[in-house]
């Protein structure tokens, strides 16, 4: 038998396993480096991970109801879905946002939406996960505005903005400019990040979008901290001192179905990462060389058949995560393979992990699979297998010169492809699918979006162009097109052009007419 990557498992792991790991992989103690067995001594005991639901649909309004109605049962923190126009920089009224206004996230076009999503909810308490990429710079702007207008400190504000644009030329295709101009306007978002905003995460380096287009769990380990690497080059090319912005990156995983291959993921990355930031990057503070991470559930692991399975998937994945060592967890709905989840299976998720955290007794002691010969051995695979693929990266010139080589999109899709294979071969089962099978399928409730949302949204977005101060907002969006042209930092520029509520699609529209529009290269 064998790993999802390929690795292959013994029917029994002795002593003699561990002998054969290089020092480095050897096992410590929790809140030492390299961070094996977790980036805090007391992990769960000392504080629980946070309960992130992932939440966003419709307009601003429809998505507000659905945070506090999670905050009401027990959620410890706010993740934002938006719709497809808004990940791609277009306005509700945009003749592409046809027919996909708050279907699969929120609609958000101006500071006014912005205002409405988040109305009753305390910027300086709440913690904010924004899953944002391409226009990250502009909901970032919004986000800081907001807290402006209320009078709030910027170094209130806590979160995370995804802001991860590798991993969308490498696999989710959301992206608005090519490769190099998007790392400019993130570079620009760290110095902002780093000066302004320093309890907030400028960049989540996602795993978790690698994954869900079809990777190994090796494979979104390895591009993952490739990606990460990418960033802090970034980051130091810009000026900064690395100890100023590493502490406060971030990373975002999956948690797909085979078990103990992810807890040694986990485990494996914070042990690479720590090895990077202190041997690759020389830096001297410990905080950055802490691999903090959210984890989400393996979405693509969901079936439309036999939805209720998809409990029982999403429980053994979040076990997976807790035991891994996760700081921040959402939990797949069980309906989401028909629609957006309903509030009955969204408080199933989110007892999921309550259950987990105070029923289970898991959360009692610090990593408590170190130790086990599999689990142990399994790591230091995973992580070197990992490095080989580091290596190959660092050979092709690093990241941006790998994905514009097509380098990861190549190895995704024919992982893949070999995964689809020993589905149809049935050498991998997947209940309900190919084994196991039902006659017939029972119907469950779905979340419906209102249709009149798009044409209301559109209706808002036009008011809110109407009824501005025109001048003021072409004299932003003008500045912000020197800037992109020349070499000023363009967050200063972004947050003007908010506050004079140009709008989202306007906005990037400045980033279109002075880079180009991406278009991806055929990979084969």
């Amino acid at each position: 038998m064998e790993t999802s990557s390929g690795i292959p498992v013994k029917a029994v792991y002795t002593a003699d396993d561990l002998g054969g790991l290089p020092e480095a992989a050897r096992v410590g103690r929790p809140g030492e480096y390299p961070y094996t067995r977790g980036i805090h001594p007391t992990m769960y005991r000392g504080r629980l991970w946070t309960m992130r639901q992932f939440a966003g649909f419709g307009a601003a309004e429809d998505t507000n109801r659905r945070f506090h109605y999670l905050l009401e049962h027990g959620q410890t923190g706010l993740s934002v879905a938006f719709d497809m126009p808004t990940l791609m920089g277009y306005d509700s009224d945009h003749p592409r946002a046809l027919g996909e206004v708050g279907r699969e996230g929120v609609a958000v076009d101006s500071l006014a939406d912005m205002e409405v999503l988040f109305e009753g909810i305390p910027l300086d308490q709440a913690t904010t996960s924004m899953t944002i990429n391409a226009p990250a710079n502009v909901l970032l702007a919004m986000y800081v505005a907001m807290a402006d207008r209320q009078g709030i400190p910027r170094d209130r504000l806590g979160g995370t903005t995804q802001t991860d644009m590798l991993k969308e030329f490498i696999a989710q295709k959301e992206w608005i400019v090519p490769p190099r101009p998007s790392l400019r306007l993130i570079q620009d978002m760290l110095v902002f990040g780093t000066r302004e905003l320093p309890r907030w995460n400028v960049i989540s380096i996602s795993g978790y979008h690698i994954r869900e287009a079809g990777s190994t769990a090796v494979q979104e380990l390895a591009f993952t901290l490739a990606d990460g690497i990418a960033y802090v080059e970034a980051g130091l090319a810009a000026g900064l001192e690395l100890d100023a912005f590493a502490p406060r990156l971030s990373f975002f995983f999956d948690v797909h179905n085979d078990f103990f291959e992810e807890i040694a993921k986990f485990r494996a990355a914070r042990r690479m990462w720590a090895r990077i930031m202190r041997e690759r990057f020389g830096s001297k503070e410990p905080r950055s060389w802490w691999l903090r991470t959210h984890a989400q559930t393996a979405g693509v692991s969901l079936t439309a058949q036999q939805p209720l399975n998809n409990i029982a998937r999403v429980a053994l994945q979040a076990l997976a995560a807790v035991l891994g060592g996760a700081q921040s967890l959402h939990t797949n709905s069980m309906d989401e393979t028909y629609s957006l989840p309903t509030e009955e299976a969204v408080t199933v998720a989110l007892r999921t992990q309550q259950i987990l955290a105070h029923e289970s007794g898991v959360t009692a002691t610090a990593d408590p699979l170190g130790g086990s010969y599999f689990v142990e051995t399994l790591t230091g695979q995973v992580e070197e297998a990992a490095w080989e693929y580091i290596r190959k990266i660092d050979d092709l010139g690093g990241m941006v010169a790998a994905v514009e080589a097509g380098y990861p999109q190549r190895e995704i899709a024919e992982a893949s492809y070999r995964f689809q294979l020993q589905v149809e071969r049935r050498e991998r089962i997947i209940v309900g699918v190919n084994e196991f099978a039902a006659a017939e399928e029972p119907a469950i409730p779905t979340l419906r979006i209102d249709p009149e949302v798009e044409p209301r949204q559109a209706s808002r977005t036009r008011e809110v162009r109407s009824g501005r101060d025109g001048a003021r907002a072409d004299r932003c969006l003008s500045a912000l097109r020197k800037a992109a042209e020349g070499h000023d930092n363009t967050m200063e520029h972004v947050l003007e052009c908010v506050k004079a509520y140009a709008t989202l699609g306007e906005i990037c529209d400045v980033f279109r007419g002075v880079y180009g529009e991406y278009r991806e290269p055929a990979v084969v």
